[in-house]
């Protein structure tokens, strides 16, 4: 039963098919992992700016609340000033009026506001500013001499006395005084001061706005938030910001200007003709959700490079000990049976067996142990010596002209001076140059013209060789240094592999494909140093 031959095209072919097979699964992979991780992190999203729109609705409604309150604080400080006004004009009234009727009217209605005042603090002074009488003064400490000590009673009085000069103080500094001329040129002053239930409203009013700033900022949680005045020049408070953005004016007026175009921001309008406003972003946990996958997908990418990298040096030192081991173990092989071979040469040579035949077994002998030669040097470091390119190139061909079909036209085409050197290790530069011109004989199938050319690159020295063969496509033209690549029906896919190896690693040189064309031959080119 005959099987079937697998070539080592259909080798390639496979492992090209494999690789583009796992490279589709890994993208579907990564494709399906960043579908479901963006998924994730667009319910989370969601989740954060609903927890984001319950804010602001929560601020939205704060702000009416604060409105309202405002409005109505406003019109009960009205209510209480117009008291205040009228328990001041009703005052004025009687101390400037000395032709009043003890029983009238107005003196009666006049002496009835004085007299309802529960809230006004009132200190009476003289023309010395001795505090006589006072009136609605809180704080006062309650002496009752029937129950006090005389050091007590002293001591409560002093402190009373205190307290009744600081608030004539702040009375005083307020300008609020009323004077009454109870006889010729002898006058009374009442200094008066906000009633208590007008400070009690503006107290209560303070603190139900501040602790609406610091809902906005508590609440705010993760969100950066920053509420300013009604010109924005002004910070009232701020969260998750940047205090040194908050300080410079520019960064300031940058920061609030990418707060709005994210959104917009919040108006808070105290009912009294002023607004302020909130400004918020997104938070800094909505921002990373948003860049998740992206950074997922990276760190996925990366990892697949860096594994993809270190399995190829793995898996080229692992190729370089096969070529290594392969390459010694085939020198070993030859030196014993070549050893032999020189033996029976000489043994040959004294049955006076007919001198040219001794002469070619001389040389193929030679050209075999060049041949053992070069597999010993695989592995090892070369012994590089400048020598003359032309006259390397020159000596492979005198031995390299009887080997070549009849049919091959081989034409070496000299552009270097004699003077021109290069670093080569003999045995492998002409092992380079046999696979090159035996690959291009190949493919004109024993017919056509084989060229090698030489001539200076710049620092290096190129040698082309060109044949008139069926050219390589140009699907095929980036695998033809790849191991196991073959357009031969028995090739084995190793010697541009090989040359690649020697003038890479051995030479510091480069060997490509320089021009093909399907059906009118292909030029490679070596690149060498010049020495």
């Amino acid at each position: 039963m005959k099987y079937p031959r697998i070539t080592n095209k259909d080798i390639y072919s496979q492992k090209t098919f494999y690789k583009r097979t796992l490279i589709f699964v890994a993208l579907l992979i990564v494709g399906v992992s960043f579908w479901y991780s963006s998924r994730l992190v667009s319910q989370l999203s969601r989740e954060e700016r609903k927890k984001v729109s319950l804010w602001v609705e929560g601020i939205n409604r704060r702000a009416e609340l604060v409105k309202t309150t405002s409005i109505l604080f406003r019109e009960l400080e009205e209510e209480e000033h117009k008291k205040m006004e009228l328990w001041s004009k009703a005052t004025q009234s009687i101390g400037s009026s000395n032709s009043l009727e003890p029983n009238s009217n107005f003196l009666i209605l006049a002496l009835d506001i004085i007299g309802s005042n529960k809230t006004i603090p009132i200190i009476q002074t003289n023309d010395q500013d001795e505090i006589q009488v006072w009136h609605n003064i809180r704080d006062l400490l309650p002496i009752n001499k029937d129950s006090l000590s005389k050091a007590q009673i002293s001591e409560y009085q002093h402190i009373n006395d205190s307290i009744l000069s600081s608030m004539l103080s702040i009375m005083k500094a307020k300008g609020n005084r009323i004077d009454v001329n109870y006889y010729q040129d002898k006058f009374l002053y009442l200094h008066y001061d906000d009633s208590y239930t007008l400070n009690e409203l503006r107290n209560s009013f303070r603190d139900i706005y501040q602790n609406f700033i610091s809902e906005v900022v508590s609440l705010a949680s993760s969100t950066p938030v920053v509420f300013t005045n009604q010109s924005q020049d002004s910070i009232i408070a701020w969260n998750q910001v940047d205090t040194n953005k908050l300080k410079d004016p520019k960064q300031l007026a940058t920061l609030l200007e990418n707060m709005r175009s994210e959104n917009p921001p919040i108006t808070v309008d105290l009912g009294d003709g002023s607004t302020q406003f909130v400004f918020y972003s997104d938070s800094d946990l909505l921002v990373q959700l948003r860049y998740y996958p992206i950074v997922q997908i990276l760190a996925i990418a990366l990892f697949v490079l860096i594994g993809y990298w270190l399995f190829s040096i793995f898996k080229k030192s692992e190729q370089n000990k096969v070529w290594v081991g392969m390459s010694k173990e085939t020198a070993h092989q030859l030196g014993t049976p070549l050893s032999s071979l020189y033996g029976w040469l000489q043994v040959l040579e004294t049955k006076n067996v007919d001198q040219d035949i001794t002469d070619e077994m001389v040389k193929d002998l030679n050209r075999l142990k060049e041949v053992t030669e070069r597999f010993s040097k695989i592995g090892s470091k070369p012994d590089l010596k400048p020598e003359i390119l032309s006259g390397r190139i020159e000596s492979f061909l005198t031995y390299f002209n009887t080997r070549v079909p009849k049919k091959v036209d081989l034409q070496f085409k000299d552009g270097l001076n004699l003077k021109e050197k290069a670093l080569i290790n003999a045995p492998l530069f002409d092992w380079v140059l046999e696979n090159l011109c035996k690959n291009s004989i190949d493919a004109m199938e024993g017919r056509g013209k084989l060229t090698i050319t030489t001539g200076i690159d710049g620092q290096r020295i190129f040698i082309d060789v060109s044949d008139t063969g069926k050219g390589i496509s140009v699907k095929d033209r980036g695998k033809v240094f790849q191991p196991g690549y073959t357009s031969k029906q028995r090739g084995w896919g190793l010697g541009l592999s090989l040359s690649r190896r020697i003038v890479k690693d051995y030479h510091n040189g480069r060997i490509f494909l320089k021009s093909s064309e399907s059906g009118a031959g292909s030029t490679f080119r070596i690149l060498l140093n010049r020495v």
